[in-house]
């Protein structure tokens, strides 16, 4: 494998070494907090065997959910920076919460985030749109929430997806069915397979390209070919992928978002390959740096992130199957995707066939 288990574990202590008092996880020291990241941190952390870090993670959470289902964008040293409710980060409880179960079996965690991600994810289906994705934000105004921003994410949604059927899978697990998740997860499927013209335009981002199959909308042939359309325009051999297609930059976060979505779909030798290919990103003391611009051979920014460590502990734990919760963006531990349920589009198809979400506002809005 790439990395030991004990290099695993050096890096996952490098993500608790950046928890605040409070439970939050920050993209880096005194930098700000968002609740995806947080979340993956804290899944990072949980695979890496800093249980009480996870668990102290996972009750900030819990603690600074708002009464409509959702978190602030940014919150900086507990602070709100901007209060606008992000819908991808706020669905990520779900998939977060899941992978916990998977990892560590205790029926009693899941108990306890449930009334959480319930109101998550119903305030995230509140928000979808006539043509099935959902809209990406809602802003808010004198300490409540206002207009929402009536447009999709593709990457944003794509996570959304995964989310619901977590979520789903989640409701069977405490004896909750919510019907409405799985119709809402349906039309969304369909809008990523069959409309992704109408979601935004942020084609030259690499995560709106992999995201429909990370996330599980895009399974099968069509999922080798969505990869092998735009491989060439974001891979740098030898370096990992760029983020933005028209910037000479490769991040770590998204190399591994990519190695995870080629080892969901069975492609691990490409997979290994990138996984490798972005360890230059690795420094002594087991973090990562965000980016390398490889025409002036820098490390740029200048930070370490968690959400990079992160995602290279879950990439490192899928390929190695080094716990249960390798299996979380494969996803054959999750509810039956909502198209093999007959609920594509609210509605069974002709053929009762179907297949199996961090949104681009992570790093790109």
């Amino acid at each position: 494998m790439i990395l030991t288990r004990a290099q695993v574990e050096q890096t996952a202590a490098t993500i608790a070494a950046v928890q605040e008092p409070s439970g939050a996880i920050p993209w880096s020291r005194g930098e700000h907090t968002d609740v995806w990241n947080h979340l993956e941190a804290a899944m990072a952390l949980m695979v890496g065997g800093q249980r009480e870090a996870a668990q102290r993670a996972f009750a900030w959470v819990r603690d600074t959910q708002r009464a409509d289902g959702s978190w602030p964008m940014k919150i900086v040293a507990g602070e709100v920076e901007d209060h606008s409710g992000e819908s991808n980060m706020s669905a990520y409880l779900a998939v977060a919460v899941w992978h916990h179960w998977l990892v560590a079996r205790d029926e009693a965690f899941v108990r306890d985030l449930w009334p959480t991600v319930r109101r998550a994810l119903d305030w995230v289906v509140s928000l979808q749109l006539p043509f099935g994705g959902i809209a990406w934000s809602q802003e808010w105004h004198d300490g409540q929430p206002a207009t929402v921003n009536e447009d999709a994410l593709l990457a944003g949604s794509s996570s959304i997806h995964h989310s619901l059927r977590a979520g789903v899978a989640l409701a069977e697990l405490v004896g909750e069915s919510q019907p409405e998740w799985e119709l809402a997860g349906g039309r969304l499927g369909h809008a990523l397979r069959e409309h992704r013209d109408l979601f935004l335009d942020k084609s030259t981002f690499s995560m709106d390209w992999y995201y429909p199959v990370l996330g599980g909308a895009v399974r099968g042939r069509a999922a080798h070919d969505l990869i092998a359309e735009q491989w060439d325009t974001f891979v740098e051999p030898g370096l990992g992928i760029r983020c933005v297609s028209t910037n000479p930059w490769v991040t770590g976060a998204e190399t591994c978002e990519l190695v995870l979505a080629l080892e969901a779909i069975g492609d691990r030798e490409r997979a290994l390959r990138l996984l490798s290919d972005m360890q230059h990103l690795r420094t002594d003391d087991g973090s990562y740096w965000t980016g390398y611009v490889f025409p002036d051979g820098v490390n740029w920014p200048h930070e370490q992130t968690t959400y990079t460590a992160a995602a290279v502990v879950l990439a490192v734990d899928a390929l190695s199957e080094g716990t249960l919760g390798a299996d979380i963006m494969r996803g054959t531990t999750l509810a039956p995707d909502f198209a093999e349920l007959g609920l594509e589009c609210g509605c069974r198809s002709d053929d009762g066939s179907g297949e199996r979400l961090a949104g681009v506002s992570r790093r790109t809005s």
